[in-house]
């Protein structure tokens, strides 16, 4: 029954992605567009969407990896669990908002340059062009990237922790011989999805790429699309990045280690390292550096926030209707992102757990891992445009935009929540198996006593997060709203549109809020888990 419900999801999955092809790919067969597909600007655009999507994952995953250490050494610092609720917060924020409030940090008047020019220095730092394009992501993907290595890390057994204090090994030898190794394994697959998500840039690179020289395939999808609407080249622009991207990912995956577990007897887990001074101090610059690199243009975006008339807004109909048509989205969406993803990756372990797993089997279980990060490069305005044409000979398209927002919203939260479940419930039933298999324990005794216990912090996060996507989403929301179908993000957009600045900046403080609430109860219970967390 599992297989046939993650075979059903990834059907769907593919079939929903397939259609919304086949309509762009109908309408390039009867378009008569003309000119080359691939010309100069395209090569050179090609060029630097590589160029900065290396760069930022690069820079975001280097940054990320003491972070990560610091957040697991560090396990009862007053205040450590809003640190790391704080780090999820970039995810759920709509791209337009992080613009703008590291644009107050970062920007020609903002504060990093005016603490500069009062050094003496003139104009040291620009927000626009690849450096902007490269803080801003850095903004959105260190904190990803060491919330998913933490996990990684925390996931390590007690019993290892206590050898190493046997052994008396120092920091950097914990580092070579038990974190790194796990790090390691998780390397290919966070630096594929960051590197997936800056080349699939599209807000960012608009707002602070600062014109043609620094722009990307996204962008140009983009303007084949709206400006020009020219199918056959956002087609062949669209297979240009899923060929890099892809060719990316198979090398990652030939790469990469398999993933190993450690057995445990589930004792409770503490960290001994880390008591020198050196290392404390080490570890709260980390903390201190990615709290200001995240919380500063939060602050910004609060700073412009507080100064809008909250009551008249928050009173306001249209901001009732946005707020329960957003929570009604993202609720829906991320239930369906959870279950699809839970289910498939059950499907892909039973089906390789069998004694000798046939073609079919393999070539199942590799769909589906690959269904995960393959979504990633679909842009949704090239779905949402296959949508909108397969469903305009139906009449009006806006009936359907609820289901066809809440399904691309699903789908694109998929690669987030596969990250955070597939090795939880990995590491889940390398260690529950045996003994459910011994006492005999199956179906919905199991779901009930074993796997809910043990995977209920990670259906927690992964729904948050894809909550959190869900309501800062503009770009699905952008091609079908309309007066039936506001979201806060697309009121916060039309209000930007008039230059009403007050009220955009008080709904996106809204917004960040409301993020802010999605990840504490994602991360509800890990107040306990420091010390006394049962592995």
């Amino acid at each position: 029954m599992t297989v046939v419900a993650g075979a059903f999801a990834l059907g769907g999955i593919l079939l929903f992605v397939g259609l919304a092809a086949a309509a762009l790919l109908a309408q390039s067969a009867g378009s008569t567009g003309a000119g080359p597909l691939f010309d100069a600007y395209i090569w050179r655009i090609t060029r630097f969407t590589l160029l900065q999507a290396s760069l930022s994952t690069f820079l975001s995953v280097l940054l990320a990896i003491p972070l990560a250490r610091a957040l697991a050494r560090r396990t009862s610092f007053p205040g450590r669990i809003w640190v790391v609720r704080f780090l999820a917060l970039p995810l759920g924020l709509p791209a337009l908002v992080a613009a703008l409030g590291l644009i107050e940090i970062w920007g020609r008047q903002g504060l990093v340059n005016r603490v500069l020019a009062a050094a003496g220095l003139e104009q040291p730092v620009s927000i626009y062009g690849l450096s902007g394009i490269l803080i801003a992501h850095v903004f959105f993907n260190m904190p990803l990237a060491a919330r998913l290595m933490l996990a990684g890390i925390e996931r390590i057994p007690a019993e290892y922790w206590r050898s190493c204090a046997n052994l008396g090994m120092g920091s950097f030898a914990i580092f070579r011989f038990i974190e790194w190794p796990v790090i390691r394994g998780l390397l290919p697959g966070i630096a594929g999805l960051i590197f997936m998500l800056c080349a699939t840039s599209f807000t960012l690179v608009l707002t602070l790429g600062g014109g043609p020289a620094a722009s990307t395939i996204e962008v140009a999808i983009y303007q084949a699309l709206r400006f020009d609407f020219d199918p056959p080249r956002a087609i062949a622009l669209s297979a240009l990045q899923v060929a890099l991207t892809g060719m990316l990912l198979l090398v990652l995956k030939l790469i990469a280690p398999a993933p190993r577990e450690g057995e445990t007897s589930g004792k409770a887990i503490r960290r001994f390292d880390g008591a020198t001074g050196v290392s404390r101090l080490a570890d709260g610059a980390w903390l201190l550096l990615a709290v200001s690199l995240v919380g500063l243009p939060f602050a910004a975006i609060a700073y412009a926030g507080s100064k809008a008339d909250l009551i008249r807004l928050l009173g306001e109909p249209a901001f009732r209707r946005a707020l329960a048509m957003s929570a009604t989205i993202a609720l829906v969406s991320a239930t369906m992102s959870v279950v699809m993803t839970a289910l498939m990756i059950r499907a892909e372990r039973l089906v390789l757990s069998r004694r000798r797993p046939g073609a079919a089997a393999r070539l199942f279980a590799g769909g589906i891992g690959a269904s995960t990060s393959f979504i990633l490069l679909m842009p949704p305005v090239v779905l949402g445009a296959g949508w909108f044409l397969l469903l305009r000979p139906f009449g009006d398209v806006a009936r359907f935009a609820p289901a066809v927002v809440i399904a691309i919203n699903a789908l694109m939260a998929l690669p987030f929540v596969h990250r955070v479940l597939a090795p939880a419930m990995a590491t889940h039933a390398s260690r529950t198996a045996q003994l459910a298999a011994s006492l005999g324990i199956g179906g919905f005794h199991r779901l009930l006593w074993i796997d809910w216990p043990g995977l209920r912090k990670p259906l927690f996060v992964g729904f948050s997060f894809a909550m959190a996507l869900s309501l800062g989403d503009l770009g699905a929301v952008a091609l079908f709203g309309s007066e039936d179908m506001v979201t806060l993000p697309y009121l916060l957009y039309s209000r930007m549109g008039s230059y009403r600045t007050a009220d955009a900046a008080g709904l996106a403080l809204v917004l960040g809020l409301i993020c802010l609430v999605l990840t504490v109860l994602g991360t509800a219970g890990e107040e306990r888990s420091p010390e006394g967390q049962s592995t």
